[in-house]
Parts: structure tokens; sequence; C-alpha cells
């Protein structure tokens, strides 16, 4: 093991651009499913006919499946039909689909655990069932999701590494780069790498514990 060589700056900048790669397809993925989640999640708390049974079996269907059976599939099988993206946008579209089926569940719970009277008290005041859900019940809500949807955000952070599979210049994927130049580099290039999503994991988590305790 050559600690000394494989923390040379050159590695260093290579992990460091790799985790670059990590935080912005994470970071894409958190916005892009925390939109669509916001609307799954409020079509199905809204019980509409029909439409929310159709979104309840897709969330529970994409909830049960792998991650890195998704990512194969949106990188390789959609190809088949016509449909091909870079390697990060299969990526980003992947971690979008899988963590929005996740979040619109903690969206939904939210919006359970506020109290049936205050929507009836607005409506009797006069307010539009959207105007309830905006102006009332949304903000509510959205403060008491905060923490588990930090938690799940950090999971998605995580859940990154997986796309090393499809060749996403990540942290992963450009620690194995390394690695594979000097045999001699595996444990210290890992034990970086692993350092890196540990501060970065890791100060996520003191938000989202924070935030718990300011609802507590």
């Amino acid at each position: 093991m050559d600690f000394a060589a494989a923390y040379s700056w050159t590695n260093i900048k290579f992990l460091l651009e790799g985790l670059l790669v990590t935080l912005e397809v994470a970071l894409i993925a958190i916005i892009c499913s925390f939109l669509i989640a916001c609307v799954v999640g409020i079509l199905r708390y809204s019980r509409i006919p029909v439409l929310s049974r159709v979104l309840a079996i897709i969330v529970e269907a994409i909830r049960n499946l792998p991650l890195l059976l998704i990512i194969f599939f949106i990188h390789f099988a959609l190809p088949e039909v016509g449909i091909k993206m870079s390697v990060m946008s299969s990526a980003i579209v992947a971690l979008t689909i899988f963590e929005a089926a996740m979040l619109s569940e903690i969206v939904r719970s939210g919006l359970n655990s506020i109290d049936k009277g205050q929507i009836e008290a607005a409506r009797a005041s006069g307010l539009t069932y959207t105007q309830t859900m905006w102006h009332i019940i949304l903000p509510q809500a959205l403060r008491r999701m905060v923490p588990p949807i930090v938690s799940q955000f950090i999971s998605l952070l995580k859940d990154t590494s997986l796309a090393v599979v499809i060749a996403l210049p990540e942290l992963l994927h450009n620690a194995q780069i390394i690695n594979g130049k000097n045999v001699n580099f595996i444990l210290p290039t890992f034990m970086m790498a692993a350092l890196m999503y540990f501060i970065v994991n890791y100060s996520l988590s003191i938000v989202a514990r924070r935030l718990e305790l300011k609802q507590a």
C-alpha cells in the first residue's frame, strides 16, 4: 500500500471531480424527484377517483423494484425502442423516478398528518380546495416532512454510486479507475472515497437531526 503516491494531487483532484459529478447528479435528481413527488402525493391525498388508484399502483411498483434494475432499464432497454440518453441523463432519470416514488409517500403521509378539521374550517370560511391546500395544509405538512425528506436525500446521494454500472464518472467510478492503475492504491483510494461520502452525508444527517429537534 502506497498512501503517499495514492494521495497525490492528481488522484485527489480526480476523486474530487467524481464527487462533483455525484453531487451534480444527486442535486438535479433531488429537485426533480421532489417536484414530481409533491404532485403525486397531493393527487393521491385528494383521492381523485381512478387517478389516485392508478398512481398508487405505479408508486408501489416502483418502490418494490431494485434501483439497479431501473438504471439498467433506462440505459440499456429504452434505446431498444428508440429512447437513448447519455450516461448522466440515464442516471438522473433513474434516480428521479425511484426517489419520486419514495418521496411521494412521505408527502402523502405528511398531508395525512394534518387534522382534517382544518380543511373543513377553511372551506367553511370560503376558501377553495386549492387555496386551502396551498395556504393552510401544505405549509404545515412541509414542515413535518422536512426531516424524513432530508434523510431520503441522504439515501439518494449514496445511491448515485450504483450508476457506476453504466460508467457514470462519479466518485466510486473514478476511485476504481485509480485502483486499476496501481493495485497498491486500492485501500487508500477507497478510504479517501469513503471519507468524502462520509463528510457529505454526515453533514446532511446533522441537518436532519436538527430539523427533527425543531419539530419535537
